[in-house]
């Protein structure tokens, strides 16, 4: 696939990086989703300034019969409409070619949270107290604890932590901030990491600007990596029998369907994790509606009685 984009791509990506505060990961994201766009049109002998409704709906159910999931096609299609969209309002087209495209429906998931004992099972498998075991000790009982995402936690500085008040200040999507407590397990596997563990893992000198200040290091020294962070995740997933439960969100799934469990707000636990919609968060009073009822049936001697 040719990786290059043309002018009016370029100049959408810089316009949401500049004027929409976008991150390098969903920028990254869109770059892809229009490469393959793109690719599609010159195979297909258009161009952005040519491509009709026509040619955009067989490019959706082209896209659809490819076997990709729902909301992958779902994802290029937003991606496609608003770089059309940026066109028109930028004058480079007259009009909008997607403005009637329908829509691809994308059914809703429930997620999958690991059990109370399945996550305990997990914090405790981290065994030794080498930097490399106090680092994934810390990092591990940090995502639960939090239920940050895993981008959140690799980009967290020395500077988002209140140590002495347990609460650390995260950024999300858009750079929007929120602070989220941490509980005392996490508090403690931060503090051990952070005393005795980071030091042995810095560099006599600074690979990368930004690295001195991060909470979670590799080996090397640097700051910790998505990729590296989730196969710290699947390390210890492998090692107690749960990897194929494992999901990049797995944790933040856990956190927070063990709160709702305990009868946390659901306004809070929105706020916890970051939601701009409570209907986002609603999905999680599903996950532990569906719990409630499979410990019911296998508990109550008449529940499954006429």
């Amino acid at each position: 696939m040719n990786d290059e984009l043309p002018l009016e791509a370029e100049e959408f990506l810089s316009w949401m990086a500049s004027e929409r505060g976008r991150s390098a990961n969903t920028l990254s994201a869109y770059r892809r989703d229009l490469t393959g766009y793109t690719t599609w049109l010159t195979a297909h002998r258009a161009t952005l300034a040519s491509v009709d409704r026509s040619a955009l709906d067989r490019f959706v159910q082209q896209r659809r019969a490819s076997g990709s999931a729902p909301s992958s096609v779902a994802r290029q299609l937003a991606a496609v409409r608003m770089l059309h969209r940026f066109m028109a309002e930028e004058g480079v087209r007259a009009d909008d070619p997607t403005a009637d495209v329908e829509g691809v429906r994308v059914p809703a998931g429930i997620p999958h949270p690991l059990s109370e004992a399945e996550v305990g099972a997990l914090l405790a498998a981290v065994a030794g107290s080498d930097p490399a075991s106090l680092r994934d000790r810390a990092l591990l009982e940090f995502l639960y604890a939090t239920g940050a995402r895993i981008s959140e936690a690799c980009g967290l500085s020395l500077s988002d932590l209140d140590r002495d008040h347990r609460v650390v200040r995260l950024f999300g999507k858009g750079s929007k901030e929120r602070v989220v407590p941490f509980g005392r397990s996490a508090a403690a596997a931060m503090d051990e990491w952070l005393a005795l563990g980071r030091k042995h893992l810095e560099p006599a000198r600074w690979a990368r600007r930004g690295d001195q200040e991060a909470v979670f290091l590799n080996t090397r020294g640097a700051r910790l990596s998505r990729q590296a962070a989730w196969a710290v995740v699947r390390k210890y997933g492998e090692r107690t029998g749960v990897a194929d439960k494992l999901s990049p969100h797995v944790l933040r799934h856990s956190c927070a369907t063990h709160l709702l469990d305990h009868g946390a707000d659901l306004r809070i636990v929105q706020e916890m994790l970051g939601h701009a919609s409570i209907s986002t968060t609603q999905v999680y009073t599903k996950v532990s509606q569906e719990r409630l009822w499979q410990v019911y049936r296998q508990a109550h001697p008449r529940a499954e009685q006429a």
